[in-house]
Parts: C-alpha cells; sequence; structure tokens
C-alpha cells in the first residue's frame, strides 16, 4: 500500500522484539497498523496498533509499554516508592516519557509536585498523540515536565525530592548512566528521605545501592509483554529502620480498588517474596 509505514523489526505482520540483553528468546506481538516511526535525536521510536495488545510503544526495538498491560508496571514501579514514604509531597520521575508514572503519582494526595524529566522531547510529543490514557497524567495541574538529561538534572539538587523514581529504558544508549554507581550517590543526595530506583542489573546494582543507601530491596511485577514475563525494582531508603516491605501508607480497599487495576497493599508486600534462587543470589 502506498505510504505505507513500514520497519525493520515488522515482518509479515509480526513485530520480533530480539535482543543480546536476552539471550535465546525473542518477544513477539502481531501488527495491525504501524502508527508512527521517526529517528529521534536519542533513539529509534515506533508506535504501532496491535491486535491483541493495543497500541504498543517501542524505543530501539524494544517494548516500552503496550495499553493491555502498562498498568502492572506503572502501578507498581510507583506505588511500592510513594506507599513506602510517610508524606511525599514532591516527586520527580526520571525518564517516563509516555506519562503513566506521572498519572500513577498524582493519585496520591500528599503530593504537591510531581515533576518529569526525560531527555527525549519525542516520547513526551508521541505518547500525547498516540497514548493518552498514560499521556493523561501530563495534563493534571500537579505535574511539571522537564526535558533533559536526568543525571544533569539531579546534580543541580540536593535534599529535594521526597520520592524519585528512575523509569528509564534499558541501560544502553541514552539511558546507561542511569544505571550505574554515580547516578546512585546522586540519588541518594537528591533525596531526604526515601527513593525508588528501576534495576534489571538485579545483583550488580543492588551491591552497588547498599553502598550508599542503608536500605535496598528488590521486588517485583508481572508484565506479559516484557522479557519472560517478569521486571524487578530496587527499593532504596536513606531511613536505616525502615521496612519497605510493608506499605507505610495505605488505601482502603474500596479507594485500591478505585484507584489500581493492579497494586494493592497485599500486592506490595507479595512483591518482596522472591524464589529460593534469586533470594540467595540477592542476599548481599
Amino acid at each position: 500500500m502506498s505510504g505505507e509505514i513500514t520497519h525493520a523489526t515488522i515482518q509479515d505482520g509480526w513485530f520480533r522484539e530480539i535482543s543480546e540483553m536476552w539471550p535465546g528468546q525473542a518477544m513477539t506481538l502481531r501488527v495491525k497498523k504501524v502508527l508512527h516511526h521517526e529517528k529521534s535525536q536519542y533513539q529509534d521510536v515506533l508506535i504501532f496498533e496491535s491486535t491483541d495488545h493495543g497500541r504498543v510503544l517501542v524505543l530501539d526495538n524494544v517494548i516500552q509499554c503496550t495499553e493491555r498491560d502498562e498498568f502492572s508496571y506503572q502501578e507498581m514501579i510507583t506505588h511500592l516508592a510513594m506507599n513506602s514514604h510517610p508524606n511525599p509531597k514532591k516527586v520527580l520521575v526520571i525518564g517516563g516519557g509516555d506519562g503513566g508514572v506521572l498519572r500513577e503519582v498524582v493519585k496520591h494526595e500528599s503530593v504537591e509536585e510531581a515533576i518529569l524529566c526525560d531527555i527525549d522531547e519525542a516520547v513526551i510529543r508521541l505518547s500525547k498523540q498516540f497514548l493518552p490514557g498514560m499521556a493523561v497524567g501530563f495534563e493534571h495541574p500537579k505535574s511539571k515536565v522537564h526535558v533533559g538529561d536526568g543525571f544533569k538534572f539531579l546534580e543541580e539538587y540536593k535534599n529535594t525530592f521526597d520520592v524519585i523514581i528512575t523509569d528509564s529504558s534499558d541501560p544502553e544508549g541514552p539511558a546507561e548512566s542511569l544505571f550505574q554507581k554515580p547516578y546512585f550517590q546522586l540519588l541518594h543526595d537528591a533525596l531526604p528521605e526515601n527513593q525508588w530506583l528501576h534495576l534489571p542489573l538485579i545483583t550488580k546494582l543492588k551491591q552497588d545501592c547498599k553502598e550508599i543507601f542503608p536500605v535496598a530491596e528488590y521486588a517485583y511485577t508481572t508484565i506479559p509483554t516484557y522479557p519472560s514475563g517478569q521486571i524487578g525494582f530496587m527499593v532504596c531508603t536513606k531511613d536505616a529502620t525502615r521496612n519497605l516491605k510493608e506499605p507505610l501508607r495505605r488505601w482502603t480497599e474500596e479507594e485500591e480498588l478505585k484507584l489500581c487495576k493492579y497494586y494493592s497493599a497485599d500486592i506490595h508486600k507479595a512483591a518482596f517474596v522472591l524464589p529460593n534462587f534469586a533470594k540467595k543470589a540477592l542476599d548481599v
């Protein structure tokens, strides 16, 4: 068809996510229509309509979110941190250009300001255009957006934020600096109380975090369109007395059902219960 958008990852009507970061396996989704493709200053951005997972955002050939299951990631990356803090007022989101984390952050009435810092304006712009269910987070009056490098942004702030959520892409390309020890130190210095960090390189990163934060715990969520159906989170705090495995604040059951599709106080606690092989590897 004339004018139809094509992409190297799509063959015979199927998108294929193949990466050395998860060798020997691949994720495939059937494509209904490619909605947009561009190469931004930092990465390859692809958005397509799938047959069964709604619209899909892909950065550098890796699935970032789908409309079908994004809530399981967005809710957990946000509320594990937010409900581990006694009174989060000022929140920083590094990455998260689709707006989904902002959408979840502002559900907390204590929040006075939620700042999102993403290096790539294209992700923000295209999410507003094609992913309105997530980008609704940008429309909240408590939300502010800064386009720029999260590492450099944090260098300017000390003891500023109650919660910092790092919702980055994988540790290659523009997000690479967000997975290195100097970044964890910046997070520590910018936090007066609590921090959340998403870390796929679990064991090494937990060791790095524990050298900087007195408490660092690993949790995970299930999400079908991420490699192996899971993704992990590091939750860290500067308060040595804090038990991150128990929510410090919680909604009523009625509020949970209204606000969340995935997260609950019970899920919060369960997310830190690891199978033995993982528990043994992370006992650092």
